[in-house]
């Protein structure tokens, strides 16, 4: 063996592509074994530079074309800096969804697409919290902050008032009014609208006494008209559900506006309807002071013998039976009360201590006089309270 061939051996016997190729009289370029030459594998590389290009081409692309094809199909979102400084109301209506919700607000103009505000309320709890009513939120404003001001009640717009028991119409209007800002007026003139009110036909046009007393959200725009209808409805719905029809709803107001004036406590409620019922059964007048100081205007315990003189249709000193409609409006504890009296042979109650409410009842003048006589002594006592 040569060194030629040693050599050979050595460079040529692992891949044919030592230099010892040079010295053979075969054909240019072949190795030993009859492999081709070695090249460089260029085709993963380009495969991955092709893929990286491809990869940067479609985010270049959505980036560029997303707010195009957001604006096509009405998505997208406004941001903070978006907003315009101008608030617009909104309606929330009962029972939306929050697609309905989003349409309104997209609507509006206060986010950008309701597809926004459903996405918002999906990772927020507090979209179920969201109450239905009026609203007055701001323009152009990101999806989620119109869901956070939207679940904070506090950011509905109603008119919220409540009536207590016993006040004369004169007197919620003047509640009404304060609550609202619509002016008395407006809901004097509401009043004498009976048809729109939709009273019982037995009320003959008068709304005293069907202004139910509880406490009531009007919304922002509502007018006195509607406010008052919505009060006229509670006292019908209280007098339906107690079985008293149309007909007879202006007796039994009568009655319960009289119990709502006179009694102090609620355990009296029934007995005063019970006194009312059996004098017109015998019949008595029923001589109370409340009915006297309704046609007066005042607000007093007792009256004087010049206004229990007076003849007028409330003066039930002057005149036989139930004055001719009612003295105020009562709660739902005396329109029950005028409906289902109390039993007992009552004729005369008194209220012996108006600072507590303590009354007596009794079935003859003499009893009735001494009960008077304790009255008498409370106002003595009391010099100016009655």
């Amino acid at each position: 063996m040569t060194d030629q061939h040693l050599s050979d051996s050595i460079f040529g016997g692992r891949d044919g592509a030592g230099p010892g190729d040079h010295g053979r009289g075969g054909t240019t370029g072949a190795s030993p074994t009859g492999r081709p030459p070695h090249r460089r594998r260029r085709g993963p590389l380009l495969i991955l530079l092709l893929l990286v290009a491809l990869a940067a081409a479609v985010l270049v692309a959505g980036l560029v074309l997303k707010p195009v094809v957001a604006g096509f199909l009405g998505g997208g979102d406004y941001a903070a800096s978006d907003a315009t400084g101008k608030k617009v109301p909104v309606t929330i209506a009962a029972n939306a969804n929050g697609r309905a919700i989003g349409d309104t607000l997209e609507k509006a103009g206060v986010v950008k697409s309701a597809g926004a505000f459903v996405d918002a309320a999906r990772e927020d709890t507090r979209a179920q919290s969201i109450q239905p009513g009026d609203y007055l939120m701001a323009e152009h404003q990101p999806a989620k902050a119109a869901l956070a001001y939207l679940a904070d009640p506090k950011n509905r717009v109603v008119k919220r008032v409540t009536v207590p028991e016993g006040m004369r119409a004169s007197e919620v209007y003047k509640v009404l009014s304060k609550a609202s800002g619509i002016p008395v007026a407006d809901y004097e003139k509401a009043a004498k609208n009976t048809a729109a009110l939709n009273l019982p036909s037995s009320a003959k046009g008068n709304v005293e006494g069907y202004l139910f007393p509880s406490s009531y959200e009007f919304k922002a725009k509502s007018t006195a008209a509607e406010q008052l209808a919505a009060m006229v409805a509670k006292t019908k719905d209280v007098l339906a559900e107690l079985g008293v029809s149309d007909d007879k709803a202006e007796r039994a107001i009568i009655i319960a506006s009289i119990v709502e004036s006179e009694s102090r406590l609620d355990a009296d409620r029934g007995k005063v309807a019970r006194v009312l019922e059996n004098r017109l059964a015998v019949p008595m007048r029923l001589q109370l002071d409340s009915t006297v100081a309704y046609a007066t205007g005042k607000r007093v315990i007792t009256t004087t013998d010049e206004e229990r003189a007076q003849v007028n249709g409330y003066n039930t000193y002057t005149r036989d039976g139930l004055p001719v409609g009612p003295i105020g409006n009562p709660g739902e504890a005396s329109i029950m009360a005028a409906v289902n009296p109390a039993q007992g042979p009552w004729l005369f109650f008194v209220t012996i201590d108006p600072a507590t409410g303590e009354t007596v009842f009794t079935e003859n003048k003499a009893d009735h006089d001494k009960a008077v006589l304790r009255f008498q002594a409370w106002c003595q006592a009391h010099k100016g309270q009655c």
